[in-house]
Order: C-alpha cells, then structure tokens, then sequence
C-alpha cells in the first residue's frame, strides 16, 4: 500500500505562518512531522520542540514567555510583524526609552526649581506651585479636546508626532525653569504642564486609532494590554540607564548635551514611527493622493504606495493633485449659511440673503440626487460641501472627488471668476463624469485594500441639512447608497 500524507497548516492573530504538521503513512506505521517556517522566532520555536521531548512543565513556561514577548502570538502593539509594523515597533520603544531617559534629567530640574536642597524653601509654597501646575494642565486637556477631538483620530499620525513634540518641549522648560526667578518660575512651569496635558491628549487619542489600525481580529483590549505591558519594560530600562545618566551628567554642559542627544533621538524616532504606518482609511491627504493618481492614470495606490507620498504635517482642507501641486482647499460638513453666504451678492445685518449669484433652486437641482451640496467660489477655488442627513462615507468620498476635479479644471483652463453660471456648468459636467466612473472607482479602491466604510474626511464636529435626496426622474440610487448600513460586498 503506498504512502498518503496530509499536511495542516497553523497560523498566529496575524496571519503568519508558524508551523506545518504532516501526517504520514506507510507500512512502517505513521508519523507527523512538524515543519517550521523560516521566521525570526525560529530559534524560539526550535527551543520549545527541543524542550517538548523531555519536560512538559517546561515547555508551557516557555510558550507563557513567549506569547508575552512575541509580537507574532498576541499582536504586541498590533504587530502583525510585517516590515511596516516592525519598524513601527522598533522606534517606538527606542522613543520611549529616550523619553524616559529625557524626563529623569526634566523631573530632577523641577526638583531643583521647588526648592529641593534649599534650606529656606517651603513645602507649602511647592505644593501649591503643583497645584497651580495641575489646575492649569487639566483645563488644557478639556479645551485641547473639545477643539480638536475629530481630527486626533483622523489625523492620528500627525497629532502622533505632534504630542511627542509638546513633550520633549516641556521637558526643555522644565530644565530652564530653575534659572529664573520664582515668579518667572511659575509661569514656565505652568507653560510646561500645558504642553505636557496637549500631549496627552493627542497621544492617547492618535495612539488608540493606530491600535485599532493594528488590531486585525479585533482584539482591541488585548492590544493594548500588551502595548502597556511593553511600555513598562521599556520605561523601567529608561530608568534604570536613567539613573545612571543623572548621576553623571551633573554639569550645565553635561546636562544639556546629554538633554539635546535624548530628544533628537526621541523626534527621529516618532517621526520614522509615523512614516512606518500604513493607514487604510482615506483622510483628506490620503484621498488627494489616491483619487488624483485613479483619475489621472487609472491606477489605484496601495496603502504602502500611498504613505511613502504622505506628508505628516499636511496643510489643513487643501486640495493637492498628486501629493504636489495646491488646486485649492475645501470644506466638508459646513454650515449652509456658509456656501449660502458665498453665493450672495449681499448679507443683510439680520443675515438674510439678498440677490444670490446662482438660484438656490438650480444648484439643489444639481445635487438633487445626492446626498450633498457643493459650491466652488472660482477666484479662490475654495470649495464649501454641505452634507444632507444620512449622507454616507462614500457620498462623502464621491463629493471629494467632486471638489479635487474642479478645482483642478479651474486651475488648469482658468474659467473667468465673474461667471457663475459658467461655474455651474462646471460643476454638471464634472459631477455627470464622477457619477459616471464612482461605483468602478470603489471597486478599484475595495480591491486595493481601501476601507471605504470608515469616515476620515471631516476634522471638525459637522452639520447636516434636512434636504430632499433622489426625487427626480432620472434618481436611480445605488444599493451601496440607499442605507447607511449598507455593506461594501454589495458593490463589489
């Protein structure tokens, strides 16, 4: 009787390949051979086999400390250990243990800033110094929040390295606070505890987006139990080489060249944390990369081929063709008085508008079966989308789309400013074309690897309008349009 054979393959959280069991059998009787794959934690895999064979209680004591460590098992920080995750990971636990470092030197100048070894300090004046520290950050935290808490999860990589830059800024505070007088004093040190409450704020906010980012099984709450996990070891080291460094750096120079070195080290390795990320969803930048490039060349960019052209700091609402050339700036989600007000030819003190520049009946007829309204003040080409209840993520999209070939139009033939009808036509024929070729563009994007279901272009709390959608003749909506539920797998 011949050999047959069957093979099972095990994968971890995150899809990778961790092993091959194969069954055999022949004459001899059967067999099952594990094959490991080439991997970096082959030599962990190897160990725990190694160990099998002789002492059960120790192979699960190795299984526990690898699963704690091991990013592959339990997606540490959601690593699914690709290139991008991996580098990821490896600056932001060398920006943490930099930052760590930078905050002991910090901590030890603020010591020294109360009254620390100075007989005629007071205790009481310390404290209320830290209350007056305290009082002052948690205001910051609720104003910082309430005035960019959407875009901290639309903008995650930028508000990522932007909260490691108030940080490292209080901490040089901090170590100029003991050359100035006590009044002065109190001043810099509240300035600091703003910086550090900014930071806060944004890191926490930006840093649960990449988790979520990250966690492919939607294990959220394990992810950042590792990820605290990671954090502790990576602080208790920064500590310990800390205190080791405070202890020596005991000279003005010693101390600023050793602060400087730190923080450059910190910055360079968030920013090349940031720039490993790989986001799936289309922010403002994202969607002016990948859109412009489909319309252009007819080739959707991958998420990695998309952020190896993203800026980190990006201009708030500008419209750039192909990650470089500025073809105006939009709005999304505004008011209606606000387009209502650019159409006008003049605004009463009660705020009525008088002689509108375009009939406001003729521009809703435009967008009659669509769930927004766009308006494009040509000399500026500054374009205004107002969204209707109920408007969906990909309505959204499509009016980005709308606004990106406008405005490059505008640019590129240089319609005259002083024709608004001239504009109007514009915009029917531009959003004729977009209607046109959207349902293939979602496809294209789906297939890409896009997540089109998730909202990323409004920064900022938005309005909607209680306005008809699909009551003429020609309305045939989409199913992928005809519920905010409805599921991307219907289009494709």
């Amino acid at each position: 009787m011949g050999a047959s054979t069957k093979e099972v393959e095990e994968r971890d959280e995150a899809g990778n390949l961790t092993a091959t069991y194969i069954q055999s059998q022949s004459g001899a009787g059967r067999r099952v051979d594990v094959v490991l794959p080439k991997n970096p934690y082959s030599r962990w895999t190897k160990l725990i086999n190694s160990l099998a064979s002789r002492h059960l209680s120790t192979t699960r004591a190795v299984i526990v400390i690898e699963q704690t460590v091991r990013p592959g098992a339990y997606e540490l920080i959601g690593l699914i250990w690709e290139s991008s995750s991996s580098r990821y990971q490896i600056y932001d636990s060398l920006q943490a243990f930099s930052s760590s470092i930078a905050g002991l030197l910090s901590s030890r100048a603020v010591l020294q800033g109360v009254g620390v070894g100075d007989a005629t300090a007071s205790p009481t004046a310390a404290l209320l110094l830290n209350v007056v520290q305290e009082s002052v950050g948690r205001l910051a935290t609720i104003l910082f929040a309430h005035k960019l808490g959407n875009s901290l999860v639309a903008e995650c990589k930028r508000y990522r390295l932007l909260a490691d830059i108030f940080n490292d800024a209080a901490i040089i505070i901090d170590c100029l606070s003991p050359i100035f007088p006590k009044p002065i004093r109190v001043v810099f040190l509240s300035v600091s505890s703003v910086s550090r409450a900014i930071c806060g704020v944004a890191a926490g906010s930006s840093k649960t987006s990449l988790s979520a980012h990250f966690a492919k099984w939607g294990n959220l709450g394990e992810l950042n139990a590792k990820d605290a996990s990671q954090e502790t070891v990576i602080s208790l080291l920064g500590m310990l080489v800390g205190s080791v460094v405070v202890s020596k750096a005991t000279s003005t120079l010693a101390t600023w060249s050793s602060l400087i070195l730190l923080l450059s080290i910190h910055l360079f390795a968030n920013y090349k944390a940031v720039r490993a990320v790989r986001m799936l969803t289309l922010n403002r930048q994202r969607a002016n990369i990948v859109l412009s490039t489909l319309i252009e060349q007819g080739k959707v960019l991958s998420p990695e081929q998309a952020s190896k052209q993203e800026r980190v700091f990006e201009w708030g609402g500008v419209l750039r063709w192909r990650a470089s050339e500025i073809t105006g700036h939009a709005q999304i989600g505004v008011k209606l008085q606000l387009l209502l007000a650019s159409v006008a030819g003049s605004i009463t003190v009660t705020g009525s508008i008088h002689n509108p520049i375009i009939d406001w009946e003729e521009l809703t007829e435009v967008y009659l079966n669509e769930e927004f309204l766009l308006w494009v003040d040509a000399r500026e080409r500054r374009v205004l989308i107002v969204l209707k209840e109920g408007c969906t993520t990909m309505f959204q999209l499509k009016a980005w789309t709308l606004a990106l070939m406008v405005t490059r139009r505008l640019k590129r033939e240089k319609m005259p400013t002083s024709d608004p009808q001239g504009v109007l036509s514009l915009l029917r024929e531009a959003l004729d074309e977009v209607s046109g070729s959207f349902d293939g563009f979602l496809r294209q994007l789906a297939a890409a690897g896009w997540d089109v279901r998730s909202s990323a272009l409004e920064t900022r709390p938005g309005f909607r309008i209680n306005a008809p959608v699909g009551q003429g003749k020609e309305y045939n909506k989409s199913k992928w349009a005809r519920s905010r539920e409805a599921k991307i797998g219907d289009l494709l």
